[in-house]
């Protein structure tokens, strides 16, 4: 529990120094850019983590159920693994949604500078 504590603490001191690098130049524009992806950036990665990281638990437990299943009756293992492989590819389909969602917001400009 010591460690989870240091580790939300750390990364907490960092999201909260982020907008002091985050200084630019007497334009105002430039300044509103360098927040914004640095913004995009962070909520990019925190949310892609978390997409991730929710997939790969779903991905196990969809695993687990195949396994258990198939050790219940291995005359079954066919149509589980069929099933399994369709479950799994959905689950990553998330994922990847999440990983283009975030790529398309860090690639449009929305303010035309």
């Amino acid at each position: 529990m010591r460690r989870f504590t240091t580790f939300v603490l750390a990364l907490l001191g960092v999201i909260l120094a982020l907008p002091a690098f985050a200084a630019g130049d007497a334009q105002t524009g430039t300044l509103v850019l360098k927040k914004y992806y640095m913004f995009v950036a962070m909520g990019g990665a925190i949310g892609l983590g978390l997409a991730a990281g929710g997939g790969g638990i779903g991905q196990g437990h969809a695993v687990n159920g195949t396994v258990l299943g198939t050790a219940r009756n291995p005359g079954l293992s066919g149509k589980l693994l069929t099933l399994m492989m369709i479950g799994l590819a959905m689950i990553e389909s998330l994922v990847i949604y999440m990983l283009v969602i975030v790529l398309i917001i860090f690639y449009t400009n929305p303010f035309h500078l």
